[in-house]
């Protein structure tokens, strides 16, 4: 699929939300946290990636790995193959070398829309909420469209509005009606409606001021030491990079 974050299409975005399930507690309390088989890792094996019609290499033989338990930070300049290696972490584009692997499991060999629906979730600069439905009903609209009756959707996602710090006077306003800061909450609380074990979250802070940055980059934070997510943050931000657990500098296609 050769398509980028940044321009992620109506029927693209439907997609990923429905690639949503249930699996979290307030206070960051992961139902059945314990055991290694909720532990996730995503490792990259010598990419390398080529845009068509492209004359040079986007990604030019990386190889990183993203753990469970810690926040790793993806930083470098526009245009550096940042939001490449996270579509390509996503399975929404394939290497042209190289493989991706999420628990020892190469992403070839996986149905994809399953990867997406069970194992990852996406959190967006732009937040991408739906602008008709409520703040509890952009968290519920995942888990129902993966069955879950809407009485027990609209429960796990005042509790998820909650653990993110949206209080319930706002769980029935629109995004319009909300902070950025909010409705990034709120677009944290829908990611968290899932299953999956790795949050993957393209410049999450980019269109907040300095303090509402702050508290979500502090929840992704908490949601990784406290909660045991993968989480991988792409951003130019070097302050939310410096407070990661590992930093990863992409230039020209090169990680280091």
């Amino acid at each position: 699929m050769d398509i980028t974050f940044g321009y992620v299409s109506g029927a693209l975005y439907a997609l990923l939300l429905s690639d949503m399930g249930v699996a979290f507690r307030k206070r960051l309390t992961i139902d059945g946290i314990k055991g290694e088989k909720n532990m996730a890792e995503l490792r990259v094996e010598n990419v390398f990636y080529r845009y068509k019609n492209g004359d040079r290499d986007v990604l030019n033989d990386v190889t990183c790995k993203f753990d469970s338990g810690r926040v790793t930070a993806i930083v470098g300049p526009s245009g550096s193959g940042k939001t490449t290696l996270l579509s390509i972490l996503a399975g929404l584009d394939k290497p042209k070398e190289g493989k991706v692997l999420i628990d020892g499991e190469e992403l070839g060999s996986l149905d994809l829309d399953q990867y997406r629906r069970e194992r990852i979730s996406m959190i967006f600069q732009a937040f991408h909420l739906f602008p008709l439905l409520t703040a509890l009903e952009n968290v519920c609209y995942p888990m129902e469209m993966n069955g879950v009756s809407r009485k027990d959707a609209e429960k796990k996602a005042k509790e998820l509005l909650e653990s993110v710090h949206v209080s319930e006077d706002k769980h029935k306003r629109y995004p319009s009606n909300l902070s950025g800061g909010e409705q990034q909450r709120v677009a944290i609380a829908r990611s968290l409606s899932t299953g999956a074990r790795v949050l993957m979250a393209d410049e999450p802070t980019g269109n907040l001021d300095s303090a509402n940055g702050e508290v979500v980059l502090d929840i992704l934070k908490n949601l990784a030491h406290a909660g045991g997510y993968c989480v991988i943050i792409v951003t130019h931000n070097m302050e939310i990079a410096q407070a990661s657990d590992l930093i990863y500098r992409m230039k020209d296609g090169v990680l280091t």
